[in-house]
């Protein structure tokens, strides 16, 4: 094979024609060179794609052969006239950019050219619609060669799903059920993280001890998905596999725990609330506090304990039964000489520990219950789960952040000690007519669109 090497091919007169081989010749170009085109070429025709505009449009325009553009009719009728003049193989393409062409529709101004063999506009209104150009003839002008819609793009899809009261925020929607019920999924995602939950759930917090020990909150349970954005609380269990719940179509049972009820002023122990479960996940119930009979049983495990109510009791456990991470804590000791006594534990915090300035039980001040924990799995931020306060001889113990009731001081006829707040499955408050615990809740939410 002979070869030639040039720097330059020119024609023998000026603004002549450089041939290159023979009718029936072959001409190779290796692979690995590149030919850049400067000027203009013809008989190459087109590959058949465009060049996409970055700007969107939003109002009349003529289109230009070999472009491609987004249009937005949300704010009214858009007119896209085609190229004037133009020569076979010319293109142009459109796409309804935010799905409006059903309302809004897209004129096509024919400029001259028939499209698809009829002399006139041609009106859009397909929401979706996404349609390839190209000119084939004076016959037929203008006709199209590739179309899809918006049902033609795979999309991931989402849960449908019905249950308790349903809010949304942003994309997501809540379920929130502030009593028993059900969660009915009618369909999931075909997208796997999107079938995985986030949710909260709080058990019923257990009611006071006759005069001193707070109760204990319901425990506390809850997973972000990484799909639902929200501000979980520290006790988000996501990255423990066995506490997310991937549901499927089905019905899920909700139950929501009611919070132990109160008891008349005296010795005795209290009631503890009840478990809320949902998806195999259980919140425990809230502990009892005890009351001031000496020596008396002691104060309830639970969720959260609840707390001590005389000196020789004890305070209840708390994440009972253990949860990773824990679902409550400890409740508080009752003070040393008497006239004090603990509060019941929250979801972040041990009860704290009745006290007295002094030797006697006369000056008793009752431990506060522990603190909640707060989330804004609804949408805005919500504290639950707090520990019932202790209830003393000289002043109540303050109910834990989250729906925790206040102890009372003073003697038997003294105020009434505060429930726990309703859904929060806040503890009672200690002392007079004890507290009962505030009732649980079960919230859901998970990605709608």
């Amino acid at each position: 094979m002979s070869e030639i090497k040039v720097n330059k091919i020119s024609p023998r007169a000026n603004c002549g024609t450089v041939q290159l081989g023979d009718s029936g010749d072959t001409i190779t170009i290796p692979a690995g060179a590149t030919i850049t085109n400067s000027g203009t070429q013809t008989g190459f025709g087109r590959t058949g794609a465009v060049d996409w505009q970055t700007t969107i449009k939003t109002g009349d325009f003529t289109a230009a052969n070999g472009e491609g553009y987004f249009i937005n009719t949300t704010s009214g009728p858009v007119t896209m006239t085609l190229p004037s003049s133009p020569s076979v193989g010319d293109i142009v393409a459109f796409k309804d950019y935010a799905n409006t062409f059903d309302t809004q529709n897209l004129t096509l101004g024919r400029n001259g050219s028939n499209i698809s063999g009829t002399a006139q506009d041609a009106v859009i209104s397909v929401e979706g619609q996404a349609v390839t150009l190209v000119y084939g003839d004076a016959t037929k002008g203008w006709q199209g060669v590739a179309a899809a819609t918006e049902a033609d793009t795979p999309k991931p899809t989402f849960i449908t799903a019905s249950g308790g009261t349903e809010t949304d925020s942003g994309d997501d929607r809540i379920h929130t059920f502030t009593g028993p019920g059900t969660f009915t999924v009618s369909s999931v995602s075909n997208t796997a993280p999107n079938n995985v939950v986030s949710y909260v759930i709080v058990g019923g917090g257990g009611g006071a001890g006759g005069y001193y020990g707070g109760g204990g909150a319901g425990g506390y349970r809850e997973v972000k998905s990484p799909t639902t954005p929200y501000t979980a609380s520290p006790l988000d269990g996501y990255p423990s596999s066995p506490n997310r719940v991937t549901v499927t179509a089905q019905a899920y049972p909700i139950v929501v725990g009611g919070g132990g009820s109160a008891v008349s002023p005296g010795t005795t122990n209290g009631n503890p609330g009840n478990n809320s479960s949902f998806g195999g996940i259980t919140a425990a119930y809230g502990g009892h506090g005890s009351g001031t009979t000496n020596p008396s049983p002691g104060a309830g495990p639970g969720g959260s304990g609840g707390g001590e109510g005389y000196i020789q009791n004890s305070p209840g456990n708390g994440n009972t039964p253990p949860t990773t991470p824990p679902q409550g804590n400890n409740g508080g000791q009752a003070s040393p000489v008497g006239g004090a006594g603990g509060g019941g534990g929250g979801a972040t915090a041990v009860g704290s520990n009745g006290t007295s300035s002094t030797p006697s039980s006369d000056q008793g001040v009752g431990g506060a219950g522990g603190a909640g924990t707060t989330s804004s799995i609804t949408g805005s931020p919500v504290a639950r789960a707090g520990g019932g306060g202790g209830g003393g001889v000289c002043a109540g113990g303050a109910g834990g952040t989250g729906g925790g009731g206040t102890g009372q001081g003073g003697n038997a006829g003294g105020a009434p000690a505060q429930t726990g707040t309703a859904n929060t499955g806040g503890g009672g408050g200690a002392r007079g007519s004890c507290g009962s615990g505030g009732s649980g809740i079960v919230i859901i939410r998970y990605k709608r669109q």
